[in-house]
């Protein structure tokens, strides 16, 4: 409005309305109506004496006149069921009744109890209209149901009324179970007005659930009949409730559902499906739960159940991809009566099984006659060399380093890796061999790397190695000692060579024979539970005389063959070393191994780890801090566990905000001699963030471990996000997001940490968006970042010849042409990527990506471990580190074999997999696939189906092995 005294102000001139023309108050909708109608909305004729119909009788349940009632009511529920068949839109009959709800209760209250059919009838009819005021939160739906005594099933009533009186069920349930406690069991909630307390039990509850289920079951909603068994706690039920038809999607649904719940109701969901499976002879599905739950006596039960022995030979190698420990299905009777209740205990070493197919399929005896004979099919048999995969755009330098000498080596054996047929060590000419280019450590990866280059080769692998350990270099005779071990990776052999090989030089008294034959038996031996290992490497352990060095392998080792067993004679044992030692043993960078051998001894088994974990609290050394977060990550690897994510952020957050302003200005002091030295001895401009110190001299060796100690377990905290994520897809994306504010607002050793993160979280499964962070990663000014990011980079792209990932290496290779470590890094990282060729992955994961094999999770945590300070281990003198992924390595193939063990050539459909649980029909669980005739490459992120109905496999994941049956009834011209 313009101020009138303003000579400036405008007035601007609003017509106004005429006032005699006055609006029109009548809505709408209601025009054309009688004046006295207006807020009354248009109603059909029809509607109408529908309408009149409902009241009418309404009124006669007023009347004195019993005997009008009945047939009232038996009218009211013929109406208000024809209504409620289809739920488009509000029913009539319950929009018309609605006003009279509350008189028809006190109608029902006010008659005689000698009534009983007349009350149940009018409570069952009370209880389809309370869903019109459903808002009043007193669960008035299931009240006069329950009060009814109904012998009717709820879907009579149509199946929105049963949905609806379902959610008031777990809403009441889980009322009455919190608030038990307070109430002694008494009530759990008061009608208004003065009416009768509603005392449920939970007998009633669950009784009524449990016809809620059966509907569910019979009407395609299997979801919502396990959403109901979980919130009435009674998820076991289900086995015994579902049938043919409906098992397959209630399993799916569960097994999908367990990431996302609590224990111990995960726990439950995967016991209730193992049962059901079997019991729909399902075999393979109901084993790889029991493999999940790590139980060996459900393990047991499944693998004696089949009387068919091809379907006990296909149990057999799930079992072996996944390292179950033999002793699971050979010596539990024994051990049982011996007194070893569960794997905590020491119990005798296998014996062998008798039937030699079935031991072939237990050991993976012949997982390298399959996979070379993969190789042959799809035409990658061929030896490469280093130069095939480099690319140089410009001529090799006449000269080659060592350190690019030992980059080739590493190179040649992971990409030739288990053909056991590449020219520069295995089949190298006597004394041509490239090992004699190496020097000191790099002869030890040299003769290290034939073990990966004959990988799984029982039969004539041992030949080739076996003339290096009676070579007079202490390093090539530790090398191949190493390379026995890497060569019965995941495998078993019978006779026992590993072992009979390498028992006798635990105890050479050269600390490099000591340390590399550790290993060997380690990597042999993982996830076995040997008894004999514990006792061969336990005293190594204990010893205060051994160095930590030593200890460190021994521990680390131990932890590989006993990896998620939960053994507490072996963690009380590494506690107790941590205990003693002296501090400046635990300043060691090897001391960390300690930790992380706690953690892979409690890998994947939860609340077990508490008794360590408050142990290592008491510990005055900061290693103690790592320990304890290695042993939580590992403790729930897998899981998607929201609290320990939590947790590890806080952990990362605490790098800044907790740090004294004293301890800040000797970081920053450490910080500038550190970017002095690396200034000094790198040619790339601009100093580096995070450490990247140089060992020069004695007394730079001293400081650094105290400047590193009170940080290392941020970098664990960091690794441990993606250790807990990595199991649930929804998760894994969330933890993405927090790498990156990680990498923006982190510290140092938290930045060198995140890529080795997304390493883990993404391995051999090269995501665009990932690629792309690490390719912007890799040319961070802090070299550590760059380093960790490359080996991500190869991680990340393991065994799948990404042609967009081998290009940024490419590239990485021409850019950091100076840089000798990067440029190391470089080259192993494209070794990575074009592992065996493009057959060979490193993701844990298997069998649909629903078990995850523990020894993969052992052999990436400690490389990625190592690589928290990899200027002092690979990028120093134990580069041999590098092989620890071994344990992670297997082909990803599919391969169909018949009844007599021949392999087959099947038709196939390969695409990527699709989420189809809980959709309605039968749908595809694959999208973009491609006919194949197997053997066929399956990605990790791949699925394959049959293409055809000429054989019917043996399991219902297409992974691996699968034995398949000839369909009798197959006819080439239905298809």
């Amino acid at each position: 409005m313009a101020d009138q005294n303003d000579p400036n102000s405008v007035t601007i001139m609003v017509p106004s309305k005429d006032p005699e023309q006055k609006e029109d108050p009548t809505p709408k909708h209601t025009k054309g109506k009688e004046p006295g109608d207006k807020d009354v909305p248009e109603i059909s004729e029809e509607d109408l004496q529908l309408k009149a119909e409902l009241e009418m009788l309404v009124e006669r349940l007023k009347e004195s006149d019993s005997s009008l009632y009945l047939p009232a009511l038996e009218s009211l529920r013929t109406l208000i069921r024809t209504s409620t068949s289809s739920m488009t839109s509000v029913p009539k009959p319950l929009k018309f009744l609605r006003p009279h709800y509350e008189d028809m209760g006190k109608i029902r209250d006010s008659w005689s109890t000698e009534l009983k059919e007349q009350r149940a009838l009018l409570a069952s009819i009370l209880s389809v209209l309370a869903m019109t005021y459903s808002d009043t939160g007193r669960r008035d739906t299931l009240y006069y149901r329950l009060i009814s005594g109904s012998e009717e099933g709820p879907g009579t009533w149509g199946h929105e009324y049963v949905r609806h009186l379902a959610a008031e069920l777990g809403e009441e349930y889980i009322n009455l179970i919190e608030g038990g406690a307070e109430a002694n069991g008494e009530t759990n909630g008061e009608k208004e007005d003065g009416k009768p307390k509603r005392d449920y039990t939970v007998e009633q509850l669950r009784g009524l659930g449990l016809e809620l289920v059966d509907f569910f079951l019979k009407h395609n909603a299997e979801v919502d009949a396990v959403d109901l068994c979980l919130e009435l706690e009674c998820t076991p039920v289900l086995e015994d409730k579902v049938d043919d038809k409906t098992y397959q999607r209630v399993c799916q649904y569960m097994v999908q559902a367990v990431p996302l719940l609590v224990p111990p109701d995960d726990e439950i969901f995967l016991r209730t499906a193992a049962a059901i499976y079997s019991n729909h002879d399902r075999l393979p599905e109901a084993m790889a739960i029991a493999i999940r739950l790590h139980d060996r006596r459900l393990v047991r039960k499944y693998f004696e159940a089949p009387v068919n022995p091809t379907m006990k030979k296909q149990l057999a190698y799930l079992m072996a991809r996944a390292c179950v420990p033999l002793h699971w299905v050979t010596m539990v009777h024994y051990m049982d009566q011996a007194g070893y209740p569960e794997t905590d205990e020491w119990g005798p070493d296998p014996e062998d099984i008798s039937d030699t197919e079935l031991s072939i399929c237990l050991h993976n005896q012949d997982l390298s006659t399959h996979f070379r004979s993969f190789g042959k099919a799809v035409g990658v048999e061929e030896p490469k060399t280093p130069a095939d995969i480099y690319k140089m755009i410009h001529e090799p330098t006449a000269y080659a380093s060592a350190r690019d000498n030992l980059a080739s080596l590493f190179v040649n054996a992971f990409v030739n890796a288990g053909f056991g047929n590449e020219e520069l060590v295995v089949k190298a000419p006597e004394g041509q061999s490239f090992i004699y280019k190496q020097k000191d450590r790099g002869m030890l990866s040299g003769a290290a790397s034939i073990g990966m280059s004959i990988l799984w080769d029982h039969d004539g692998g041992i030949d080739y190695i076996d003339k290096y350990t009676y070579s007079p270099e202490e390093d090539i005779k530790a090398g191949a000692y190493l390379a026995i071990g890497i060569l019965y990776a995941n495998t078993r052999s019978n006779p026992d060579m590993a072992w009979a090989l390498l028992e006798d030089h635990v105890e050479n008294p050269s600390s490099i024979i000591k340390i590399a034959t550790m290993n060997g038996l380690g990597i042999a031996y993982a996830g076995s539970e040997r008894h004999s290992l514990a006792e061969k490497l336990l005293p190594y352990i204990a010893d205060e005389s051994t160095s930590i060095e030593i200890a460190a392998n021994a521990a680390l080792n131990m932890a590989f063959g006993y990896v998620g067993s939960g053994n507490g004679d072996i963690a009380s044992t590494i506690l107790q070393t941590l205990m003693e030692r002296e501090e400046s043993q635990l300043d060691s960078e090897w001391a960390i191994f300690l930790g992380l051998a706690l953690g892979l001894i409690f890998l994947g088994r939860q609340d077990a780890a508490d008794a360590t974990l408050e142990t290592l609290k008491v510990i005055g050394h900061p290693i103690a801090r790592s320990a304890e977060i290695l042993v939580e990550v590992c403790a729930y690897a897998a899981t998607g566990n929201v609290l320990k994510v939590q947790s590890m952020l806080h952990v990362c957050a605490e790098s800044t905000a907790e740090t004294p302003a004293s301890a800040e200005g000797e970081d920053k002091k450490d910080g500038e001699s550190e970017s002095t030295t690396a200034a000094t001895s790198l040619p790339t401009p601009g100093a580096p963030l995070g450490g990247a110190t140089i060992e020069t001299d004695s007394s730079k060796e001293t400081e650094t471990p105290s400047v590193k100690k009170d940080t290392r377990h941020h970098a664990m905290a960091v690794i441990g996000i993606a250790l807990i994520a990595m199991g649930e897809d929804v998760g894994a994306e969330m933890a993405l997001r927090q790498f990156q504010h990680l990498m923006t607002y982190g510290d140092p050793v938290i930045r060198k940490a995140v890529p080795l993160a997304l390493g883990l979280i993404s391995a051999s499964n090269p995501q665009l968006p990932i690629l792309d962070t690490l390719s912007k990663y890799s040319h961070d000014s802090d070299l550590d970042v760059a380093v960790n990011a490359i080996l991500a980079m190869g991680l990340v792209g393991a065994g799948t010849n990404n042609a967009r990932l081998a290009q940024m290496l490419r590239g990485l290779a021409t850019y950091y042409e100076k840089e000798p470590d990067c440029l190391f890094m470089v080259r192993i990282a494209q070794g990575l990527v074009h592992m065996g060729k493009g057959t060979i992955g490193v993701n844990p994961f298997f069998n649909d990506r629903q078990i995850l094999n523990r020894n993969a999770v052992a052999g990436l945590m400690a490389l990625l471990v190592s690589f928290t300070d990899a200027r002092k281990f690979v990028l120093g003198k134990h580069h041999w580190q590098l092989f620890w992924i071994a344990l992670a390595m297997y082909p990803q193939f599919l391969i169909m074999v018949d009844e007599n063990d021949q392999e087959k050539p099947v038709t196939v459909r390969v695409g990527q997999a699709v989420n189809t649980v809980g959709l309605a029909g039968t749908r595809s669980g694959i999208s973009g696939f491609q006919t194949h005739q197997t053997p066929v490459r399956v990605g990790t992120t791949e699925r394959a189906e049959m293409g055809t109905n000429e054989f019917f496999p043996y399991t219902g994941v297409l992974e691996g092995l699968v034995y398949i049956r000839k369909n009798e009834g197959y006819d080439a011209a239905d298809q």
